[in-house]
């Protein structure tokens, strides 16, 4: 597989930063739809995908997030274009015959709960953060956050379903008039090491 450019390596990581502000630029349903499409290709555990999103584009919508919201994330959140709600379905074994035909992979976690919780929470973040990748692979700003009440979230969102909450992440086309100056990172030798 051939390496990336750098000018795509700077989109998708050097040159990306959490947005606070946007424009009034819309988000189209085609550009919502193509990041899933690019977001579900990569890896879960025995392609498990659990993540389920809900996107928030409506007025109406707006109005049941903005309550579950922390203070902090309320205008941030509101001005967005879209939120996506980034849940975890709690059921995602029961799919296994059509995501991972060739085994009997449901059995793997049928009535193991710990397993189940733990598949869960893993791969729906790894796939949140896919999510992130692709809206930047197609030229969206991102905005996650964990500030909000996952109760009241769930209830609004995700009632009468095996979903629950992870977290949120705002989708758009950032202002660059509230981006701070980038915090520090561990360098290679502080995280890392080679045995």
């Amino acid at each position: 597989m051939a390496a990336i450019s750098r000018t795509d390596l700077d989109i998708l990581f050097n040159n990306a930063r959490t947005f606070y502000t946007w424009t009034d630029e819309k988000v189209s349903d085609d550009t919502l739809k193509q990041v899933y499409d690019l977001a579900k290709m990569a890896p879960t555990a025995a392609n498990c995908q659990p993540m389920r999103i809900i996107f928030v584009v409506s007025e109406t919508a707006k109005k049941r997030l903005a309550p579950c919201l922390d203070r902090g994330n309320v205008e941030k959140t509101m001005t967005a274009p879209v939120t996506a709600i980034i849940g975890g379905d709690a059921a995602f074994y029961t799919y296994f015959d059509k995501l991972y035909p060739s085994a009997n992979v449901r059995s793997w976690y049928e009535g193991k709960f710990d397993l189940i919780e733990e598949t869960l929470q893993r791969n729906t973040a790894l796939q949140g953060a896919y999510l992130i990748m692709a809206a930047r692979a197609v030229g969206l700003d991102c905005g996650p956050m964990s500030g909000f009440n996952h109760a009241m979230v769930d209830e609004a969102f995700f009632k009468g379903t095996t979903i629950k909450s992870n977290f949120l992440c705002n989708l758009g086309y950032g202002s660059k008039e509230k981006t701070y100056p980038r915090l520090p990172r561990f360098d290679f030798e502080e995280a890392c090491r080679i045995e």
